[in-house]
């Protein structure tokens, strides 16, 4: 069982994608496995013939331990009398891969894709994430070198696009796909969920606050920048990227925001690694946009963007949901107005951006305006942050984002 997260102590095997008996080749999928922050599908550490499946479906077990057992192909075993025993290979495999976390392993630098086209692993993995055959993808790198961007425009979903479904195979009740009058058993990832929610309630004393802040003139800027960004780039641009500018720039003058509370003393953070918090495949995931405060309105739409594709097609890696220091949760993209949400364990605040609502407020005096308006709550450690420090943070966030557009370079 390979540690898929820095964190992570055991896991589940969620689907074996080969039997006993079929042939896999080195770095191809032939296992997937579910823990509380990914499911991920394994490489084979080499070419060879699955000889037994030694963990069944839905068992979870800790990371190191033997699941399966491959019969290296070309390693056979040599008879004493000089010549090969079919049925003894001389190289057994008898546990998992122990990739690096990435699931890359010990790849070479550059290999080739089945095309006879130059792939390094990390294109590699990223086609495995997006499920893109390489033998089908032509490359625009020098000497026909498959890049990155090979790779995600292949993934992008044409007309015969395969549409995932929320439903449990086998029709088994499934938390996505929840029907009156079933019981729809605990799987590992909901587990934990629970268990840390209730952790972190039990743990961290929550307080709340919120502000009410109008963002007319960043909302008139995104819609004016909106259709032009996404033909460029091919991802919608909303309000969260300018939000989580004004929230990285507040940080930095509230930096007990971005901490955490430790037996030794408060840990500030250098790093501001934004946690953007969504739901996926059912469970809830915060993937992180690490270096968050180093990244422009159009860095942050890009990286936002690829983490909640990813999270949707369920193809989010270990890499992506660790080193968390701030979270953002965008409960307005579901009409929200109002959400009092519960800390990431070890973070020191979660803000949310709610509905943006047209409604009559007072300006200048006694002028009667129809603006568009946000509620912005923030929940917070009170081990960590007073309420001086909680009100400080939210203030400014607000000047900043009533201060952003309605014209601007992203």
């Amino acid at each position: 069982m390979p540690q898929l997260g820095e964190t992570v102590t055991e896991g589940t095997v969620a689907q074996w994608l080969k039997k006993p008996g079929d042939r896999v080749e080195k770095y191809e999928a032939f296992v997937e496995v579910s823990t509380d922050k990914v499911n991920a599908e394994v490489p084979a550490p080499v070419s060879g013939v699955i000889r037994e499946l030694i963990v069944k479906e839905g068992e979870t077990v800790p990371t190191g331990t033997p699941i399966a057992i491959i019969d290296e192909v070309g390693a056979a075993a040599t008879a004493p009398n000089g010549s090969t025993s079919p049925a003894e290979p001389a190289v057994r495999h008898a546990e998992a891969t122990r990739s690096s976390p990435n699931g890359a392993g010990s790849a070479p630098i550059v290999s080739s894709a089945p095309g006879g086209q130059r792939v390094s692993p990390a294109v590699r993995r990223l086609a495995r994430e997006h499920r893109v055959d390489l033998g089908g993808v032509h490359g625009s790198g020098d000497g026909g070198r498959i890049t990155a961007r090979d790779i995600l425009a292949a993934a992008q979903p044409g007309p015969s696009a395969a549409v995932a479904t929320a439903a449990a195979p086998s029709g088994r009740p499934s938390y996505a796909a929840a029907r009156p009058g079933e019981l729809i058993p605990l799987n590992a990832a909901r587990k934990l969920i629970a268990q840390r929610m209730v952790d972190s309630k039990h743990t961290a004393p929550h307080a709340w606050t919120m502000v009410e802040v109008d963002v007319t003139n960043v909302w008139e800027w995104r819609t004016r920048a909106k259709d032009a960004f996404e033909r460029e780039h091919g991802v919608k641009l909303t309000l969260l990227p300018f939000f989580i500018r004004a929230v990285v720039q507040s940080l930095a003058r509230f930096p007990l925001m971005n901490a955490s509370f430790t037996d030794e003393g408060i840990r500030v953070h250098r790093e501001v690694n934004v946690g953007l918090a969504i739901a996926a495949d059912g469970n809830l995931v915060v993937p992180v946009i690490g270096g968050a405060d180093q990244l422009s309105i159009q860095g942050l739409a890009l990286a936002a963007g690829a983490l909640i594709e990813k999270g949707r097609r369920g193809r989010l890696g270990a890499d992506d949901l660790t080193g968390g220091t701030f979270t953002v949760n965008n409960t307005g993209a579901n009409g929200s107005v109002l959400s009092a949400p519960i800390l990431v364990p070890g973070q020191a605040g979660i803000v949310t951006t709610e509905a943006v609502v047209k409604r009559p407020v007072v300006r200048d005096g006694d002028a009667i305006a129809i603006r568009s308006m946000m509620n912005v709550c923030l929940s917070l450690d009170h081990r960590v942050v007073d309420g001086s420090i909680a009100s400080g943070f939210l203030s400014d966030l607000k000047a900043r984002l009533e201060a952003m557009g309605p014209t601007g370079s992203l």
